[in-house]
C-alpha cells in the first residue's frame, strides 16, 4: 500500500516517510548495506497466525554476512543480536526505549508509530504527540536511543515481517527488577528495555507501566 492511499485511509493522522525531514530527530535511513541476503533468509521465516512474535536472535540472521557489517560498522565492534518481529498489529498498544540505537528492517511495507524519551513527564505521555512513518520494504533505519517505538503496523491482512537489531542481551529477562531509586526505574521491564503501555491494549496485560494517554493510535488499510 502506498502512503498517499494510507493517508486517505487514515484521515486524522499524517503519516510521513521515513524519508521526510520530520524523521531526522527519530532516527536515520541507512545507506550502503546490502539488504539481499537478509530479504532472502527472511523469506523463510513465517508471519504467526495471529498476533506478533519477537525472538531476539535468530541462528539464521547471525549468519548473514552483513551482520558482521552492522556489527564492525554501525555498532562500532559491539557485540550484537539480530532478531525480528513478525506479526499481525496496526495498533500502537505500548512504546519501549533502550539505552542505545535500534535497526530495523523492513521486509514488507509497514509503518512506525514513534515518540521521543523527553516528551515523558511523570511517566506519561500523551499519545497525540507520536508521529507516524512509512517504512517502505527493503528500508533500513537506525533509531536513536532517544526514540520511543514498539511493534510495526502491518499494512495487509498478510501481516508485516521486520528484522531486529539491537547490542546482544537487549530484551532478556531480568533476573530480578531492581529496587527503584529514580522514576524511571518503574519503566524497566527488561534488560536495556523501558515500557510504557496504553491501558486500552494487550502491552498493559504483561504488567508493563500504564503510561500512555489519550488514544490508543489504530491504523486502517
Amino acid at each position: 500500500m502506498k502512503r498517499e492511499e494510507l493517508n486517505q485511509k487514515n484521515p486524522k493522522y499524517v503519516i510521513y516517510s521515513v524519508t521526510d525531514p520530520e524523521f531526522v530527530s527519530f532516527g536515520n535511513v541507512l545507506e550502503g548495506y546490502d539488504l539481499t541476503t537478509y530479504m532472502k533468509t527472511m523469506e523463510e521465516i513465517p508471519v504467526p497466525e495471529s498476533d506478533n512474535i519477537y525472538v531476539l536472535e535468530e541462528k539464521k540472521l547471525m549468519q548473514v554476512p552483513e551482520t558482521v557489517q552492522m556489527q564492525t560498522n554501525l555498532y562500532g565492534g559491539m557485540d550484537i543480536q539480530v532478531g525480528y518481529c513478525n506479526g499481525h498489529t496496526h495498533t500502537l498498544n505500548a512504546l519501549e526505549y533502550h539505552k542505545s540505537a535500534e535497526v530495523d528492517i523492513a521486509m514488507t511495507d509497514l509503518v512506525l508509530i514513534l515518540g521521543q524519551v523527553d516528551q515523558i513527564e511523570d511517566n506519561k505521555l500523551d499519545t497525540a504527540k507520536l508521529k507516524l512513518f512509512y517504512m517502505p520494504a527493503g528500508t533500513a533505519v537506525e533509531l536513536y536511543a532517544t526514540t520511543l517505538h514498539y511493534a510495526p503496523c502491518a499494512l495487509d491482512d498478510a501481516g508485516f515481517k521486520s528484522i531486529v537489531i539491537l547490542p546482544k542481551g537487549t530484551n532478556e529477562s531480568l533476573a530480578k527488577r531492581p529496587e527503584p531509586i529514580t522514576k524511571e526505574d518503574e519503566l524497566l521491564w527488561k534488560k536495556n528495555k523501558w515500557v510504557l503501555a496504553h491501558p486500552e491494549g494487550s502491552a498493559a496485560l504483561k504488567g508493563y507501566y500504564p503510561g500512555l494517554c489519550g488514544e490508543n493510535i489504530e491504523i486502517v488499510y
